[in-house]
């Protein structure tokens, strides 16, 4: 079979597997059935269940990856859009984001420490809080090990959009600005995707707080890390 065609197949594929999760989401709305949950897990499970190995699947799968960039800068639409509100409440924005920060990577170090986890996975798991690229590249300088830490950022993101409710639900957060800092500061860019869908001006605050959110980690991590280990 030609890299093409596996290519289309994989691509097609995932985008029914997305599409479905939706339809199961939108029937059951659930924490639990969150879309980028239920289609991970099914293409996991198809996967498996047909021996297909996970650089074939890649074949089609990078060209989504791309994709991610776009998605990305295509979130600065709803930061156009609600610029003057944003420029009133930026103080509160960042004060929110530098707190979440800190607070996501010490009680992470001091976490993995109490498990009694080896120093590669702490160093793995302290950036977990980030987007991808940045948390692999905080990894790699403090010494971790890189593909640890996209597994616990792909976590962070999931736990994020399953947990956020019940958080949100527990400490009574009901406005839009703490809810967007704390899904954009804890959740990174899956936490904002799940924002967006509450209301743009909330989508909005969660995307600068996830961008500056990577700031912050990408320059008091290696400062923490060394003060705390």
């Amino acid at each position: 079979m030609s890299e093409f065609v596996i290519a289309i197949s994989a691509i097609i594929g995932t985008f029914f597997i997305y599409h479905l999760a939706l339809r199961i989401h939108n029937t059951w709305k659930y924490s639990l059935t969150a879309p980028v949950l239920v289609a991970t897990i099914l293409i996991i499970s198809v996967l498996i269940i047909f021996r297909i190995p996970y650089e074939t699947y890649m074949v089609g799968g990078k060209w989504i990856n791309e994709l991610l960039g776009p998605a990305v800068v295509a979130l600065a639409y709803p930061l156009y859009k609600n610029k003057d509100t944003l420029k009133q409440i930026a103080a509160p924005i960042l004060a929110g984001t530098l707190l979440g920060g800190v607070v996501g990577i010490t009680t992470g170090l001091l976490l993995a420490q109490w498990a009694g986890f080896e120093s590669a996975i702490v160093y793995s798991l302290t950036p977990k809080s980030v987007t991808t690229p940045v948390a692999m590249a905080v990894t790699d300088t403090i010494g971790g090990v890189m593909p640890l830490a996209a597994i616990f950022v792909m976590i962070a993101g999931i736990g994020g959009v399953l947990m956020h409710h019940y958080v949100f639900r527990l400490f009574q957060v009901n406005h839009y600005l703490g809810r967007g800092v704390g899904m954009g500061s804890a959740s990174h860019a899956i936490g904002t995707a799940t924002s967006m869908e509450v209301s743009q001006l909330e989508g909005a605050v969660s995307t600068i707080s996830m961008v500056i959110s990577a700031v912050v980690v990408s320059i008091i991590t290696p400062s923490l890390v060394q003060l705390m280990m």
